[in-house]
């Protein structure tokens, strides 16, 4: 006769792979660490200027570690914590664009003329030569210094011309000389190979200079002339010394 065993019956089943809740689990998941990413973006571009949206960025990690949590107890009440998160992410997005500043508009262009007299002799010749390539020459360059022999600004005029201009950033009353335009006129056209020579000056120019100026075909550039050049209300002088060279032509 045989002996019977009794087999244990298992009283419970084991969990089951469950599909579905794992899929949701990995998409709940993705949408929490979006959302709070965006939040953290925010906090840290805002949180100097508007603490209010730092703080709310806050909130919505707090919301969605809470989200998470709950997801735990049940499907259908982590749905509702998943939705609720992902609109108080919108509704932080919101505000934080809301209180964002307007994009930044680029400063507008120097306005001409500029107070010249208030600037040293460099930023004097680049002015010069800011004012050169805003009327069409090409390759300025500021070469003034140590051995420049009389050229501060070289440049290509629009229509082809080898520009050599010297600047002289001069005090009220320091008039410019014949002696300094004698030293330009023996430079600007036998070492620089000037097709157009010009001096600009903060100042005035005396007549011996003007006179020694006009013999060599040198335009004269004093501060009156030079705030109608900036305001456009005059030509560039490159344009006067074309003229000058026609004429001695």
């Amino acid at each position: 006769m045989g002996i019977q065993v009794r087999r244990s019956v298992r009283k419970g089943r084991g969990a089951e792979f469950d599909v579905r809740r794992t899929a949701f689990g990995f998409v709940f998941l993705a949408l929490l660490v979006c959302g709070a990413g965006l939040a953290v973006r925010m906090a840290l571009r805002s949180a100097e200027r508007h603490p209010v949206v730092a703080v709310a960025s806050v909130a919505v990690l707090v919301a969605g570690a809470v989200a998470l949590l709950r997801m735990r107890r049940s499907r259908r009440t982590a749905a509702r914590a998943a939705a609720a998160a992902v609109e108080t992410a919108y509704e932080v997005v919101d505000a934080a664009l809301e209180e964002l500043p307007p994009a930044a508009v680029p400063d507008p262009e120097p306005v001409w003329p500029v107070d010249y007299a208030a600037m040293d002799p460099y930023d004097f010749e680049e002015a010069v030569a800011a004012l050169c390539g805003r009327d069409g020459c090409l390759d300025v360059e500021v070469v003034g210094g140590a051995g420049d022999l009389g050229a501060d600004v070289v440049a290509t005029t629009p229509d082809g011309r080898s520009l050599v201009v010297q600047c002289k950033r001069y005090t009220d009353g320091n008039k410019v000389g014949s002696q300094d335009l004698q030293r330009f006129g023996g430079t600007c056209y036998a070492v620089h190979g000037a097709e157009a020579a010009v001096v600009v000056t903060t100042g005035e120019f005396t007549e011996p200079a003007l006179e020694y100026a006009e013999q060599c075909g040198i335009v004269c550039v004093g501060i009156d002339e030079l705030t109608a050049w900036s305001e456009g209300a005059a030509p560039p002088p490159w344009h006067a010394a074309a003229a000058v060279r026609a004429a001695e032509r």
